[in-house]
């Protein structure tokens, strides 16, 4: 079976046993995550999300991806800047979904 869910701004597309990568959210290795924007579960569409259903998952990794590298340089002047940003994440193993 599978599911959209919401989280971080994004729509996923997971089914169960799945990992999947999402924004940061607040939680320690091993507890348990609890989406309830679920907008597709199975052949059940939400307007825009379904009542009563639910996808769980389990933190597995705390993380930040690798380091992307973001230059400036204004033409025509001696401005310049160089930046490194990396993204912190979290790794999610999907394990049931309700509904």
């Amino acid at each position: 079976m599978i599911a959209v869910i919401k989280t971080g701004g994004k729509q996923l597309l997971v089914e169960k046993d799945s990992t999947i990568y999402i924004e940061k959210i607040i939680g320690e290795v091993g507890e348990t995550v609890i989406f309830d924007e679920v907008l597709v579960l199975g052949e059940k569409i939400g307007a825009p999300f379904l009542s009563g259903t639910t996808v769980t998952g389990i933190i597995e990794k705390q993380g930040k991806h690798k380091k992307i590298v973001v230059y400036r340089h204004n033409a025509k002047s001696t401005h310049k800047r160089k930046l490194g940003h990396r993204q912190p994440y979290t790794r999610v193993k999907i394990v049931e979904m309700k509904g």
